[in-house]
């Protein structure tokens, strides 16, 4: 396994702004390995680009825009980008010599660019699932169980997870969905790989708290934080009418940052109900939302409560980091309320249940200790459990090489 191609979706540039999946990549070339990325463009670029990014080699593609578009433009530019990602490997000239590919979900048409390097290299496949599809868009009402572009995304599943030569999943519950669904899998591949996430920058910049809350309007606030994508899964309505059953509260304000397809609907929501205790934020960098976390309270998780696929939410690993309790709304099928119940990071309610998320916030409000509690249990079991080292451990120990 020296010579390892990891197929992103997303991938920032790790000498300027790691994450997880540039954080996973480090890991691997850390330990000797030869380390090829493919990824899209971060900047305007017509023509691909190969360069080194903290020591990694990335093959940067031109692709239409993958984010932030509506679903049509959305569905379009995924179903295009692994004939980009193929034609640019191509041109490259790179060696297709790997011993390792590696690619995450979604989106899953990106199987089709790892399955042609597989036959080139006779490579192992490695699928990071992080998004069970088509169910999930058959959960959100984006398509029809009986329609065509659910059997076109499901013979895609079925053939990714036969041809993959390990799975690794987010929880317990993944693991088994993936079992009962999909029963001609060799359930030999199935394994947790639970998401991870770096516990401290070298490069972190160090703040005073006072200008950094006064810049941000959170001076003497105490601050509940939901940081990342504003989209269907999360279901950000829940958050909306939490806030509004708490207007009395003064000092409590919900920070809400990022954007996706539902932010403006979100915002609306926001405006009808005259609410003064939600603020909204556009995406910040890693660091700067870093220095935001610091100053927070409490981290929020809401999902959808249509999923009938446990999703789980990748967020949750950046409250562990900064030591937030988290508050939770939950959909029914998801095991992450028993896990935040046996680390004893925080509280969750079924989302939609408004006065059992407001009992829970007010737990957690009226109780600095238990707070702090609640956050250091979620640091250390992420210290324990959700390094990159640790997910590199688990990739690598599934073919027996180190």
């Amino acid at each position: 396994m020296k010579k390892v191609v990891f197929l992103a979706l997303n991938y920032s540039n790790a000498t300027s702004e790691p994450g997880m999946y540039p954080d996973l990549m480090i890991n691997f070339l850390k330990n000797g390995h030869d380390v090829w990325v493919v990824a899209p463009s971060i900047d305007d670029k017509k023509k691909a680009s190969l360069s080194k990014e903290a020591g990694i080699n990335v093959l940067r593609v031109p692709t239409l825009k993958l984010f932030g578009s509506g679903l049509i433009q959305k569905g379009i530019s995924n179903i295009l980008l692994p004939y980009q990602f193929k034609n640019a490997l191509k041109k490259s000239q790179i060696p297709l010599d790997f011993d390792l590919i590696i690619v995450p979900t979604p989106p899953i048409t990106m199987i089709k660019v790892a399955f042609w390097l597989k036959k080139q290299s006779k490579a192992k496949l490695y699928l990071i699932l992080r998004d069970i599809f088509p169910q999930n868009g058959v959960d959100l009402k984006m398509m029809s169980q009986h329609g065509l572009p659910y059997y076109y995304f499901r013979k895609l599943e079925k053939k990714l997870y036969r041809q993959s030569d390990s799975i690794g999943c987010m929880s317990p519950a993944n693991v088994n969905y993936v079992k009962r669904h999909n029963t001609y899998v060799d359930t030999s591949k199935l394994h947790l790989l639970p998401n991870w996430e770096t516990l401290k920058e070298s490069h972190e910049i160090v703040e005073e708290e006072t200008e950094l809350r006064k810049r941000y309007g959170l001076l003497n606030k105490f601050v509940a934080i939901h940081a990342g994508n504003i989209g269907l899964p999360q279901q950000v309505e829940n958050i909306i009418e939490l806030a509004e059953t708490v207007q009395h509260l003064n000092d409590l304000v919900f920070l809400i940052i990022g954007w996706g397809t539902e932010k403006n609907k979100i915002i609306a929501l926001a405006k009808e109900k005259n609410l003064e205790n939600v603020i909204f934020m556009d995406s910040v960098n890693r660091n700067e939302l870093g220095k935001i976390l610091k100053i927070s309270d409490i981290g929020l998780i809401s999902l959808n409560k249509n999923f009938t696929i446990p999703n789980f939410p990748s967020k949750v690993n950046a409250y562990y980091r900064y030591k937030l309790p988290i508050l939770s709304a939950l959909d029914a099928n998801t095991d992450f309320g028993v896990i935040q119940e046996n680390i004893g990071c925080g509280f969750w309610s079924v989302s939609g249940d408004t006065d059992a998320l407001k009992k829970n916030l007010l737990r957690l409000y009226e109780n600095e200790e238990l707070r702090r509690e609640m956050g250091v249990k979620g640091y250390n079991y992420m210290k324990n459990n959700l390094t990159p080292n640790h997910a590199y451990q688990t990739i690598v120990n599934q073919f027996k090489v180190g």
